[in-house]
Formats: structure tokens, sequence, C-alpha cells
């Protein structure tokens, strides 16, 4: 009998990788400003406390300050004063009320389960809205918990002196570094698309090609986050703007540079070299005449590089770019007044919204009812527990309480090591000065080891506060696995959009825009209008592209059956990214000398699309289907045609 293969064994026995998606560290490097800068923000705020005999307002002013450490994950400097100081003044409305209805039993559980509501709804406004709703409902949750000292407005006022304090060290570096971010992110983007160029005609290209996808999009957002129209008062984002713009023919270009790499073999090194020439001329500001040493190009990819190219290095070059002639639409945000009548419609109109708003005060409301029913003292760690879990936009809720339970389990030993060996005291200043560094080190490693990093430091101002000691640890435990538990029954089993969401509509969605964008690339013409038509149509879609492999990444993370349909899903998101990038490749070489394809062509594939969009709304099973798509073997369709005919083989409903 031949003994069992030892790997087989093993691969049989490890747990699930849905179960285990978190355990990996990030490949990201430490954040040395933001571990100094949280060092300083968190000890100092306690030696003040200590040196004045008020150690409880120290450690309130470093809850706040923790806030702001948490916070702080924009890049720009303004977005981070807006990041940092919008998020404060819900969390010092959430103190204020949690405050009043402190110790008063049955209307506590009614407070804190309506602003869990009402944080449930703002949150799907966006990410500061989204961080601001988790503060509103996390201080409350403090302030019904712990008690403050008085009067009411005390609490409120040192957590918001926290939180300023961070907002005045991140912004020690503006006047050296004002627009340092931006460029660097400008100049990072060149770099990436660099690496796309590269990467032409192998395998490497699709993974490159979502690298630049994600820079561009941050880029934009770093730059134009606020729509205001400062082109004669802000000379540096005009610039920024134009040297981002010029990069979508260069996008653009690559997917034909891609096909004719397969057919002839690489680009040549000139042309990923002058790109990155042109990242260090973006990230050192430098401007004046400099004359590209490339190949003459000969075929319509190549002549479609070069003038791209060629038109990139005039743009970035120039020493001052017209401010009226820099068209901002293609990552501008909406209007002010737009964006506030959409994010209310969202709030109150919005089924997600609502849904999302009772779920969080539904497991909130059992959270602090288990509580008043069970004679916890001072129990609020497990509503905290709760708030932190129920984040869907943050990551899955599944993996979010596991995560968060083993993360809570390694930080409670380190604290548990701290409160039985530091005597209280000054002691803390140093234990802090270490413990504050680890939370921006650690977060960028994942939820488990942010949650590790983040639990001593709770639990070190915590008792500065209540004075429990040691006595805290294990009880802080049993409530993480309670709201861990509520989280998961409450929040997400009760759920049935949670265990069977419909993950194909999202990408259903983009298939049929996908559809849209054939038809535009070959039927708008080829004016000046109809091409930066096609730019913007083109950009919405890799965005909303972006944002499907991000919610797939996310469900990949769930528990059967969600995690195995995404899983069965995700080479049609590689494929429908393909089509975009096919397509934008035949509207480039049409540009460039080769033939138009004729309309007939151009109407056969978007109804392949658009049944192929029909076919997944109406089916939740992957069936292969065989599409009969003719053409012009040697026109520039065929390779679109190719990627439409895989697409539709991968996955389409049952028409038998």
């Amino acid at each position: 009998m031949a003994r069992p293969d030892r790997s087989d064994l093993s691969a049989r026995l490890a747990p699930p990788a849905w179960l285990t998606a978190g355990w990996k560290p990030a490949p990201t490097p430490i954040p040395w400003a933001a571990v100094v800068r949280a060092s300083v923000a968190l000890a100092a705020p306690l030696a003040v406390g200590l040196a004045v005999g008020r150690p409880e307002y120290g450690a309130l002013v470093s809850m706040g300050a923790l806030s702001g450490v948490i916070g702080d994950t924009a890049d720009a400097y303004r977005m981070r004063v807006f990041n940092i100081a919008v998020p404060q003044l819900f969390g010092a409305l959430g103190v204020t009320l949690g405050t009043l209805v402190f110790g008063h039993g049955w209307v506590a559980v009614a407070a804190l389960t309506l602003v869990a509501l009402i944080s449930g709804m703002i949150s799907s406004i966006g990410a500061v809205a989204s961080v601001s709703g988790l503060l509103l409902l996390l201080n409350c949750v403090v302030g019904a918990g712990l008690p403050m000292p008085g009067p009411w407005w005390k609490a409120p006022l040192l957590l918001t002196l926290g939180g300023l304090f961070v907002l005045v060290l991140t912004l020690l570096g503006w006047p050296l570094r004002r627009a340092a971010p931006e460029r660097a992110a400008v100049a990072a983007t060149y770099r990436s698309l660099a690496e796309l160029y590269e990467a032409t005609g192998t395998d490497a290209y699709d993974e490159r090609r979502q690298d630049v996808t994600a820079s561009l999009n941050q880029s934009y957002d770093l730059i134009l986050a606020r729509r205001t129209r400062q082109h004669g008062r802000a000379p540096n984002l005009v610039r920024m703007l134009s040297q981002l713009n010029v990069l979508i023919p260069l996008l653009e270009a690559a997917p034909a540079a891609h096909l004719r790499a397969r057919l002839v073999g690489p680009l040549p090194a000139a042309i990923p070299a002058a790109v990155r020439e042109l990242a260090d001329a973006v990230e050192e500001g430098r401007t004046g005449t400099r004359d590209l040493d490339l190949p003459v190009p000969e075929r319509p990819a190549e002549r479609a590089v070069d003038h791209a190219l060629r038109h990139a290095a005039a743009v970035v070059h120039k020493t001052d770019p017209d401010p009226y002639t820099v068209d901002d639409r293609l990552g501008r945000p909406a209007a002010l007044r737009v964006r506030a009548r959409r994010a209310a419609r969202a709030v109150l109109f919005s089924e997600a919204s609502w849904r999302y708003g009772l779920r969080l005060a539904l497991c909130i409301g059992l959270a602090q009812a288990l509580v008043s029913l069970i004679a916890v003292p001072r129990s609020y760690w497990v509503a905290l527990t709760v708030t932190f879990v129920m984040k869907p936009d943050f990551g899955s809720v599944f993996s979010r309480a596991v995560l968060r339970a083993a993360g809570t389990a390694v930080g409670l030993v380190l604290a548990a090591f701290v409160l039985s060996q530091v005597p209280r005291g000054w002691w803390d200043v140093p234990v802090m000065v270490v413990l504050a560094a680890l939370i921006p080190a650690f977060s960028a490693k994942g939820y488990a080891f942010q949650t590790a990093a983040i639990t001593p430091v709770i639990l070190l101002l915590s008792d500065t506060l209540n004075h429990q000691g040691f006595d805290l640890v294990m009880p802080r435990l049993y409530d993480s696995l309670i709201g861990c538990a509520i989280a998961l029954v409450a929040g997400y089993l009760l759920w049935p959009e949670s265990w069977h969401t419909r993950i194909g509509d999202r990408l259903a969605d983009a298939v049929a825009d996908t559809a849209a964008y054939v038809a535009r690339a070959f039927g708008g013409g080829a004016g000046e209008s109809s091409r930066a038509d096609r730019h913007r149509a083109r950009r919405k879609l890799y965005r909303d592209l972006s944002g499907v492999r991000s919610e797939f990444q996310r469900a990949l993370t769930e528990p059967p059956p969600t995690g195995a349909r995404a899983a069965a899903w995700w080479p049609l998101v590689v494929a429908v990214e393909r089509i975009v990038d096919a397509t934008t490749a035949a509207r480039i070489r049409v540009d460039h000398g080769a033939p138009a394809p004729d309309p007939a062509e151009v109407a056969a594939v978007e109804r392949e699309l658009r049944e192929l969009a029909e076919g997944l709304r109406a089916s939740e099973t992957l069936v292969e289907v065989r599409s009969e798509l003719p053409g012009d073997e040697s026109g520039v369709l065929e390779p679109l045609r190719q990627e439409v005919r895989a697409a539709r083989a991968i996955a389409s409903p049952d028409l038998r």
C-alpha cells in the first residue's frame, strides 16, 4: 500500500486561504516620520499630565492623539488637515454624548444604539466621513464606559487637544515640503508607467498595468481632492495636473505597445529610460528644453508611443503651463454642492446606507444590552470591539473579526507584561514612547498587526483613568471575544447579503460600461472633443474596474460560499480589464495609420459584451459558452475579438 505523500497531507491539514489571508505582513517600509510623530504625540501629553499632577488629563489628551495618529493616512498636507481635523470634531461630539449618558443604564443603551445608526449611515459618504463616523461612535462608547473628569465639556476639550497636537506635529514640515508629497506621487506614477513599458510583451504586464492605475488614481486624488479652481493662485497645482494629464496618452499607447511586443519583441530600452528621466524631472522640478534620443518609429503602435512620449516631455519641461488650457476633468471630483447633494441623498435614501446603519446599531445595541444585563464592570470594550470589526469599507467583517480576536490576544500579552512589571507613574512615559511607535510601524503590515499594537496603548491609557491595573487584562480578552462573536452573528450571519453576496452585479455593470466604451471608441469621430471624451470614459472605466478588483479581493477573504464564488469569478475580472486594453490598443492603432474597423464588427463586439453583462446579472454560476464572433482576422479588432471570446468562455449564463 502506497504511503500518503507528506506534502499532500500538509496541504489538506493546512487552514484554508480565506482564513489565513490577513496573517502575512504586507511588504511595506516602516514610515519613520510617522513613528517619531506617534511617539511624541502620545507620550508628551502623559508627561505633561504627570508634571501638573493630573495624569488623567494627560491620558485623555493622548487618547485624542491616538485617534489623530490612526486617521493620519493622507499624503498631501492640505488633505491631512482635513483628515485629522474633521473626525476630531465628530469625536468630540461622541465623547460628549457618551459622558452625558454615563451610568444611566438603558438610556445609555438607547443612546449608543442611535449613535451607531447615524455613524453607520454617514460612513457611506466617503473616506473622511467613514473615519468621522468611526470616531463618533468610538468616543461615545468610551465616554459611556469610562469615568470622565467633570464638568461635561472637559473630556471633549482634552480629546480635541490631542488631535490638534497631532495636526501641529504633522504640519511642521509644511513650509519646507509644501508640494513634495504631490510631486513624489506624480513622479511615482511616471516610474510605474516606465515599469509597465518594460513589461510589455510579458506575463507581468497585467500586474504592472494595475499598479499604474492605482498610482494614477492616487495622484489625481491628491491633487484634486478638493475641487478648487486655483489656476492663478496655485501654479504648482496646475503644473502637476498638466504632468498627470499627459500621462494618459502614454498609458493609452501601452496596450498597443504590449500587442506589438508580443508579435515582434520587446520595446527599445530607450523608451522606459526616457519615462524614468521624466519622473526624475517631475520630482526635482527641472524645466528647460530636453531632447529625447528615441528610435525612429515604424509601426502604428511605435508612432503612438513616440508621439505621446515627446508630448509628455514637452509638458514636463515647460516652464509655465497655461492655467486656462489645463483640462482637470479627467480626475476632478464634482462640484462641492453636487457632492453635498449626492452625500445627503446617499445617507437618507440609500438602501445600503440604512442597511449598514441598522446592522451596526443592532450589534452595538446587543453589546450594550449584554453589558447592562451581566455584571461586568465598565465593559466598554465589547462595544469598542464591535465598532472596529463592523467596518465593511475597511475589509471583510468576517476576517476582521478573526484577525481582531487574534491581534487583541497578542496585544494583551504585551499589555499584561507592562501592567504587571512596570510601575505606574513616570515609567509610563518611556513605555508609551515605545508602544506608540509600534502603531504606525505595524499598521502598514495589516489589520491584525495594527490591533496588536493599539491594544496595549488603549489599556495603558484606560488604566490611568480607572486604575484597575493587571486586572484589566483577562476581562478585556473575554470582552474582545464577546464583541467579535456579536459582530459575526448579528452583523454577518443574520444578514443574507453577507454570505449570498451578488458580487457579479458590480462586474456586470463594468462589462456594460466596457460595451459602451467600445462603441464610443470607434463611433465618436477623431476630433479633440471626441478624443477627450474617450480619455474620460477610459479613466472612469479603469477607476471602476479598480474598485471592482478591490471588492473581489475583499470577498476572497470571506468563508464559503462567498469566497469560493469570488475566486471562481476572478478570471473574468482580469478578462474585462484586457478587453478594455484591447479596445484602447485598437483605437490607438487607428489614430496612427491603421485602417478603421467596419461598424458592423464594432456592433458585434458591443452586442457580445452586453449579452455577457445581462448573463452575469441573471446567473450565480459559471457555465462556459462558446461565442462565434466573426470578422476580419487581419483587422485592428481581431485582438479585441479574441479577448471577448475568452471572456465569454470563462463565464456566461447557461443558455441551454
